[in-house]
């Protein structure tokens, strides 16, 4: 169902941020069967300054996986290395479903004329993954990856380059609105001069879209 979506006056484009936006990702996907749940739990601790999330955003950055597991494994050992070293084989697996309801507001957005992009904190591997998994994000007219970039949001520098990549795509940034699920990177986007949309789920942004 792709039903009519509202948008205020004069917008022409969408960006969305990727995660928790277009693409529902859990990592714990990628390695449940292969390792118990506590070792699980351990590795994914986001109590960790130096655990999953932080070399998650690294690859995010552009680091090579090569680069991740060696640091990581300075931090923990060759054995909770190697936990890791499953996860990236097998990341595709944590990549779970395009996020609920929101294929149908991308085919509504392409239906009324809109053009939708993506600003993306994703590692390059994982994007495209993403792109091949799941149809639905072949609605988008392009992409600006944080990984090509060395920048993840909320980063204002990154999104002055994403004005600047898309706008050689056709991008107005005055007519565009920017929706994220981090609200920090929502307000980065109206520092640029952007309006901007605090994502929760697919039925709150349409309500809101009508009132950003």
């Amino acid at each position: 169902m792709s039903a009519s979506i509202d948008l205020p006056a004069g917008v022409t484009d969408v960006v969305f941020g990727w995660y928790g936006v277009l693409v529902e990702r859990l990592p714990r996907l990628a390695l449940e069967g292969q390792y118990p749940s506590g070792v699980i739990d351990m590795v994914l601790d986001p109590d960790d300054i130096w655990g999953f999330d932080y070399y998650d955003a690294m690859l995010e950055c552009g680091w090579s996986e090569e680069r991740v597991l060696a640091d990581y494994e300075r931090h923990h050992g060759p054995a909770v290395a190697w936990v890791l070293r499953v996860y990236l084989r097998r990341r595709r697996l944590a990549l779970r479903a395009v996020m609920p309801g929101m294929g149908a507001v991308l085919q509504g957005l392409r239906s009324q004329g809109i053009r939708i992009w993506a600003l993306a904190n994703a590692a390059a591997a994982d994007y495209d993954a993403a792109l091949e998994r799941f149809p639905e994000l072949g609605a988008l007219s392009g992409s600006i990856v944080s990984a090509h970039e060395g920048l993840r949001m909320p980063d204002l520098v990154l999104m002055h380059r994403a004005e600047e990549g898309l706008g050689r795509l056709g991008l107005d940034a005055s007519r565009a609105l920017y929706v994220d699920c981090d609200v920090r990177s929502v307000e980065v986007a109206r520092q640029a001069g952007w309006r901007g949309v605090a994502f929760r789920d697919a039925g709150q942004l349409r309500r809101e879209l009508a009132l950003a």
